[in-house]
């Protein structure tokens, strides 16, 4: 049993995360704004801190030890500043993204872009999410290396309680026979389902990884495999049109799909794209 600190992990794939821990029999503690439902209140202790306010940061969670803490809301390189100034645990792991990586091609592997050199800059959140995930990983590589750190890069998380709403888009612009614009059809991406995408962060804790490791369900698929879905389970046509609404997954300029081998040697056991995608979907349709 591991001592943990989640920060954050109330919603989406944080939920099947934290299940997870406390189903290995790990000692939870979830630190939030306090502005979500604890689905779990029962079996975690929940510290209410705002991580951007040092002083209470200090005051709740400072000389505190945790064998584990795993930050799945730091998106800037002062987000992890502010918290790693004041707590101390056995192995950092940090909630990163494919965002991170600079080109986008099949079969990245986590190499390809190295916090340990990349240019550090102190600074608070910004629009740009790409950058400020690399500073977030760049101020854990660079400046709060005493313990292991673990990197987690997933490309587009995708289950029935994401927020984002990007597979909805589809679904509801074929259904609805909204034009939309996709600057790429053939394009082929990863992605991960939720379920998948908490467990394994859970896995972790146990079956560690030094640095950057790259997590994605297996195979890819493409916008316009996407679309076909959708058509056959909404008996509609998509229509597309350079002044339709501009659609989720466009800008990638080519295929973005990930390497696993690392991830695999874990002994955790991706599933396949093909196993819940069209699950995923009727769901929406439905």
């Amino acid at each position: 049993m591991a001592k943990i600190l989640v920060v954050g992990g109330t919603r989406f794939f944080g939920i099947p995360m934290v299940n997870a821990l406390i189903e290995a029999g790990h000692d939870v503690t979830i630190a939030t704004r306090g502005n979500a439902e604890i689905l779990f209140v029962d079996k975690v202790r929940h510290i209410i801190v705002d991580r951007n306010n040092p002083e209470q940061v200090k005051e709740k969670l400072g000389g505190i030890y945790f064998d584990c803490i795993i930050d799945k809301v730091a998106y800037s390189s002062n987000d992890v500043k502010h918290l790693m100034d004041y707590v101390s645990c056995g192995r950092y792991i940090l909630m990163s993204s494919c965002s991170v990586y600079t080109k986008f091609h099949s079969n990245i592997y986590e190499n390809e872009f190295d916090p340990f050199s990349y240019e550090l800059k102190w600074m608070d959140r910004i629009a740009d999410y790409d950058e400020g995930k690399r500073q977030a990983e760049c101020a854990a590589a660079q400046i709060y290396n005493r313990m292991p750190l673990t990197f987690v890069r997933y490309p587009v998380v995708m289950g029935p309680n994401d927020y984002t709403g990007r597979l909805k888009f589809y679904v509801d612009h074929i259904r609805k026979e909204i034009p939309m614009f996709i600057d790429d059809l053939n394009q082929r991406l990863s992605f991960i389902h939720e379920d998948e995408a908490g467990r394994f962060i859970s896995h972790l804790v146990d079956y560690s990884v030094d640095g950057a490791v790259n997590g994605s369900s297996k195979g890819s698929i493409s916008i316009s495999e996407l679309i076909s879905m959708i058509e056959n389970l909404t008996g509609k046509k998509a229509i597309f049109s350079e002044n339709g609404d501009a659609a989720p997954y466009n800008g990638y300029m080519d295929d973005m799909t990930l390497n696993t081998d690392l991830a695999d040697k874990t002994g955790f056991d991706f599933s396949n794209i093909n196993s819940w995608i069209e699950d995923l979907i009727a769901y929406y349709v439905n």
